[in-house]
């Protein structure tokens, strides 16, 4: 019997392992975070990065401080500078999530790549997105201040988060809505022009307007998912401009699909610049709030650059973080 066997072997069944490329990707995510994380919000390097990677059989977990018995340590890796522990799969190899998933713990619970068709310098970001997730659900007040936006109707799950019956189907609401995102749109392209306040103050009166037709518990769920979700992937944005001259490590740079982070920047500005002025919430539903949150939080630098400072003490409503916006 060959070392590499006797060592991979236990109690004569074959010890799951973690594919090398997907160690690379998870090492880069954290080591970006932890280089950049606190130059954008203060505080998060001192959340746990906590990932379960899901496979086609497989969940392989790090950084979790005290691991489930259904777990099986599977010793120290050296790439990962952690113990790796393994389970058989539970959840679906295609998420994208964070939640408590392991005795109360926010885990990230994700997919590979292949599963959750994003290539590597996509899901290295995402991992950043959902580390943003783990930031915002670590703050003391958090889960209080959810429930006191009185949004769930009951569901202790946390599905009404994405269930929640707000009125896309309204045609003035859509309509709207559209307007919104459209002046939206137009005041972040034109964030550097001499037209930038006229521009500002059609986007405030339509936002304005957004929030005189919506009943109060529907406008509360709209900036509940801007600040939560579309200030995450603004999140995602803020690490790619600090990305711009950072040089990935040998490994990464050997994976074949790693697109280099300033290209990718670019890139992404403009697909969520697209989704901006393309989406309808009647069609798009939920996922404009991703785009609104990205542009909002680009305006907020404008408007007021240390905004970030208050996002965990002012919660949920994105006017807070400046007095031009403040339209309660």
């Amino acid at each position: 019997m060959s070392v590499f066997i006797a060592l991979t072997i236990v109690n004569g069944q074959p010890k799951p392992g973690m594919r090398y490329e997907d160690k690379i990707r998870i090492r880069e995510a954290i080591k970006i975070a932890d280089e950049f994380g606190e130059k954008i919000w203060k505080g998060i390097n001192d959340v746990p990065f906590v990932i379960i990677l899901i496979t086609d059989s497989t969940e392989f977990m790090i950084n979790h401080p005290y691991p489930s018995d259904d777990f099986t340590n599977s010793g120290f890796d050296s790439i990962l500078n952690t113990d790796i522990y393994s389970r058989p799969k539970q959840f679906d190899k295609h998420f994208l999530a964070t939640f408590p998933a392991v005795k109360g713990v926010n885990c990230i619970v994700v997919g590979t790549p292949e599963n959750t068709g994003k290539h590597s310098t996509d899901w290295i970001v995402t991992l950043l997105h959902e580390h943003f997730h783990q930031y915002q659900y670590s703050y003391p007040d958090y889960f209080s201040g959810v429930n006191s936006l009185d949004l769930s109707g009951g569901d202790q799950t946390g599905m009404w988060q994405l269930n929640y019956p707000f009125p896309y189907d309204s045609v003035e609401i859509a309509g709207q809505f559209k307007k919104y995102s459209s002046a939206l749109s137009e005041a972040l392209e034109g964030i550097e022009t001499e037209e930038f306040e006229e521009k500002l103050d059609v986007y405030i009166l339509e936002r304005n307007k957004l929030k005189q037709i919506l009943k109060p518990a529907d406008y509360r769920y709209l900036s509940f998912q801007i600040w939560q979700e579309g200030i995450a992937r603004y999140t995602e944005y803020k690490f790619l401009e600090l990305l711009s001259s950072y040089t990935p490590t040998d490994e990464m740079l050997e994976i074949l699909d790693f697109v280099a982070f300033g290209k990718y920047k670019d890139d992404f500005y403009k697909s969520k610049i697209n989704l901006l002025n393309r989406q309808t919430i009647d069609e798009d539903k939920r996922l404009c709030f991703y785009e609104i949150g990205f542009a909002e939080g680009l305006l907020l630098d404008k408007l007021n650059p240390d905004w970030r400072d208050n996002y965990l003490k002012e919660k949920f409503f994105i006017e807070n973080y400046s007095s031009k916006l403040n339209l309660r």
